[in-house]
């Protein structure tokens, strides 16, 4: 996980963008182009909007690939972390998250971030648009409620654990959200990284069947055929 970060200093709040981790969702784009526009240089003028339209723009960026820094804005945070399901695409997460190794170094504390779950990323764990390369294909439903642990004792901080060869734990509490508006909540599960579970967005084990290695490849193994 790498990250290429500029910065967009303008008088009232400066803006921060992460190339490593954009996927193009154009919420800024489309949200206020005149600030956010990818066919002026430089592509972001912060200085050609309110200060607040900005950070509001900014905030709607899924993957976290965006980020302000200005006096009396603060990004708001939802009560309860919520993971969604994109179809075909990655798992958009928003809160307290933290990523972290197996053995508990930090790897990155950020409020809003998008996983990869097709198995490709080159940037792993975090998406960077491989499933669209790959025509990663999945509904975005949740089928299997019992993947998702719910205990008495939930942590505000979402806390993931990208496993080598394996899935991403996660533990704190939680929504998680398909595509079709059916929801969990939980404080403990595990979400599939290889792309192949029948059970998605929820590992069931196949990681070892396929010979997933987590590695940043930018390929893919499916059922034993490798893809790039």
């Amino acid at each position: 996980m790498e990250e290429d970060v500029h910065r967009y200093a303008g008088e009232e709040v400066d803006v921060t963008y992460d190339v490593n981790r954009c996927i193009h969702v154009k919420a800024c784009v489309e949200g206020l182009s005149e600030v956010f526009d990818p066919e002026e240089r430089p592509w972001i003028q912060p200085d050609n909007a309110d200060s607040e339209e900005v950070a509001s723009v900014v905030f709607d960026c899924p993957t976290g690939a965006l980020h302000v820094e200005t006096d009396g804005v603060d990004e708001p945070i939802p009560e309860v972390n919520r993971i969604g399901v994109v179809p075909d695409g990655p798992l958009y997460l928003h809160g307290k998250i933290e990523i972290e190794t197996p053995e508990g170094e930090p790897l990155l504390s950020d409020t809003r971030v998008a996983l990869c779950r097709c198995g490709a990323s080159g940037n792993k764990p975090l998406c960077d648009d491989s499933h669209a390369e790959i025509d990663f294909a999945d509904d975005g439903t949740i089928d299997d409620g019992e993947a998702v642990t719910d205990e008495d004792a939930p942590n505000d901080t979402l806390r993931l654990t990208p496993v080598p060869s394996g899935p991403c734990t996660v533990s704190g509490s939680f929504e998680i959200e398909g595509a079709d508006g059916e929801s969990h909540t939980g404080t403990e599960t595990a979400l599939c990284r290889c792309g192949s579970s029948s059970s998605k967005p929820f590992c069931d084990g196949t990681h070892s069947e396929v010979g997933f290695t987590g590695e940043d490849t930018g390929e893919v193994n499916r059922t034993g055929e490798e893809r790039l």
